[in-house]
C-alpha cells in the first residue's frame, strides 16, 4: 500500500519542534521543545535502540532467537522491547525500585521479563541493577547485554540521528540545546554534532539534586550521591558514554521542580510528558533566566506522561512525598530561614584548621557548618564528624578540615515547600539552602521542629 511502512521501527525519528506559548513567556529567550516522547515506544531511546541491536546482530553478539538484557529505568527498556517484538527477540530487563508501576507494566506488556532491584544501594553492590543485569545475562543462553552506559553506539546514534535532525529542522537557528543527563549518550551525541556545525551553540545538561554529574562538571569534585525520585536522568556512577567535555554547563533541578513542571507542560501546553521532560524544561528556564538575552533555546522532551500517572500526576502521591503542598501548605524554606533569623550563614574554607572550625562552631552555638572551596560548596562538617576525628587517635587540631567534609545533607532552595524539606530531612542530617549557587542557609531537624511548632501554636 502506498505510504505504508514495513514496520513500526521505520516510524522512528522526525519528531516535531514546538514553541512553548505560556511556560517561560516572561523570559526574553524563546523556549522550544523537541517532542521525542512521540517516538513509537514513547521515548527518544528508540533512535539508539535499533542501532545498537543492528550492530549486535552484525557482530554476532545477538543471534536469532536470542535474549536482549539491559539495566534500565524504563525508557531504554521499552525502546529495546519494541524492537525485539518486531525482530523476534526475547527480553529481560533489570529496573530499580523507584521506577513507576506503569513503566514496569509496559515492559511486561511487550513480553519482557522484569527484575526489580533496590535503588538505595551502592552502584557496585551485587544487588544494584547493573551487576544484576550482568549476572542475568551470564545466566541466559544466547543473551546479549546492551549496557547503554558503556556502549559507544549510544552517543554515536544520537549524533547521527537526533543531532543531524535538529540541525536540519532548525537550519542551525538555535543558541542552546538543553537535555537531562542519564547515560549521557543523548546530550553527548547531539552536542558533538551541533558543535561540529557551530562551536558557539551552548550544550546545557540538567542533573537531579542527588546525582553526581553537576558537582563533577562544575567543580571537578566527586561527591557521594543521595536519593532522588526522578527516573530516566541522574546517576550514582560515571557512565563512559558521557563526554563531559561537550557540556558547557550543568543545571541542577530538584524532584519537586521537575514534577511540577511536567504537570504544567501537560496542563498549560498540552504536551503529554513525564518527569525527565519536566526537569529539562525547568533547567532550561533557569539557565535562560540567568544568562539573559533573546536566545533560542531548544529542549529535548524524552518521556511521556503515561509512565507516571500513579506518581507525578497523582495528587495524593505528590502531596505525600512533599512535592505538592496541601491547599494552605506549610510555607517554604524561605519562611523558615526568615523565622530563624540570625546574622547570616557561617561557613568554613576547606583549608581552615580544625581548631578554628571548632572555635567558630562553639562561639556561634552551632553544630554544623558548610565548607567552601573557591566560593563553591564542597560539603559540610558537623559535631559528630569532629568527635569521630578527635577520638580516632590520628587527629591534629592544626590539620585542614577538608578531610572531615561529609555529604550527609540535602540541597534545597528558598522556594522549596516545607513538605518537601520534611521528606528530605527524614534521610539527611541537615539541609543546605542554595540560591543561584550561593549558600543562604542551613536547616537542621530542630530548626524544622521549631518552625512547625510555632505554626501549631
Amino acid at each position: 500500500m502506498r505510504g505504508a511502512m514495513d514496520s513500526i521501527l521505520d516510524a522512528i525519528g522526525q519528531t516535531p519542534i514546538v514553541k512553548l506559548q505560556r511556560i517561560g513567556a516572561e523570559l526574553e529567550a524563546e523556549i522550544y521543545v523537541k517532542c521525542e516522547y512521540l517516538q513509537p515506544s514513547g521515548s527518544g531511546k528508540d533512535r539508539v535502540a535499533r542501532r545498537m541491536i543492528e550492530a549486535a546482530e552484525a557482530s554476532g553478539a545477538l543471534a536469532p532467537g536470542g535474549t536482549i538484557v539491559e539495566a534500565t529505568t524504563g525508557n531504554t527498556g521499552a525502546a529495546l522491547a519494541a524492537c525485539a517484538a518486531v525482530l523476534g527477540y526475547k527480553c529481560a530487563f533489570v529496573v530499580p525500585d523507584r521506577v513507576s508501576a506503569e513503566k514496569i507494566a509496559a515492559l511486561r506488556a511487550y513480553g519482557a521479563k522484569v527484575v526489580v532491584t533496590p535503588s538505595a544501594v551502592d552502584p557496585d553492590d551485587p544487588k544494584s541493577m547493573r551487576p544484576v543485569a550482568r549476572e542475568l545475562a551470564a545466566s541466559i543462553p544466547g543473551a546479549w547485554l546492551v549496557d547503554q552506559w558503556e556502549n559507544e553506539l549510544n552517543p554515536k546514534g544520537h549524533r547521527l540521528s537526533t543531532g543531524a535532525e535538529i540541525w536540519e529542522q532548525t537550519g542551525g537557528e538555535l543558541d542552546a540545546i538543553v537535555a537531562g543527563i542519564g547515560s549521557g549518550g543523548t546530550l553527548t551525541g547531539i552536542g558533538r554534532h551541533l558543535k561540529s556545525k557551530r562551536r558557539d551553540i551552548a550544550v546545557v545538561g540538567v542533573d537531579p539534586v542527588g546525582s553526581l554529574i553537576h558537582d563533577f562538571v562544575v567543580s571537578g569534585r566527586v561527591t557521594p550521591p543521595t536519593a532522588f525520585e526522578l527516573e530516566g536522568i541522574g546517576v550514582d556512577f560515571f557512565p563512559k558514554t558521557l563526554d563531559a567535555g561537550v557540556l558547557d554547563e550543568v543545571v541542577r533541578v530538584d524532584d519537586g521542580a521537575a514534577f511540577r513542571m511536567a504537570r504544567d507542560l501537560v496542563r498549560l501546553e498540552g504536551l503529554y510528558v513525564g518527569g525527565s521532560s519536566g526537569a529539562a524544561v525547568a533547567g532550561a528556564i533557569e539557565w535562560a533566566r540567568r544568562v539573559g538575552g533573546p536566545r533560542k533555546v531548544l529542549v529535548l522532551l524524552p518521556d511521556g506522561a503515561g509512565g507516571y500517572l500513579s506518581k507525578i500526576f497523582n495528587d495524593e502521591w505528590m502531596t505525600e512525598h512533599g512535592f505538592l503542598a496541601e491547599t494552605e501548605g506549610l510555607g517554604t524554606v524561605r519562611a523558615l530561614i526568615q523565622q530563624k533569623g540570625g546574622a547570616g550563614v557561617i561557613t568554613a574554607k576547606h583549608t581552615d584548621r580544625v581548631r578554628d572550625v571548632i572555635g567558630r562552631m562553639k562561639s556561634n552555638g552551632i553544630s554544623q557548618l558548610p565548607v567552601m572551596r573557591d566560593g563553591e560548596l564542597i560539603g559540610a562538617v558537623a559535631e559528630v564528624d569532629l568527635l569521630r576525628y578527635l577520638v580516632s587517635g590520628e587527629s591534629s587540631l592544626d590539620g585542614e578540615v577538608a578531610p572531615l567534609v561529609e555529604r550527609d545533607y540535602s540541597l534545597v532552595d528558598p522556594g522549596t515547600p516545607i513538605e518537601t524539606l520534611q521528606a528530605r530531612m527524614n534521610e539527611a542530617r541537615m539541609a543546605i539552602v542554595l540560591d543561584e549557587g550561593r549558600v543562604v542557609g542551613v536547616v537542621t531537624k530542630i530548626d524544622l521542629i521549631d518552625y512547625l511548632a510555632r505554626r501549631a501554636v
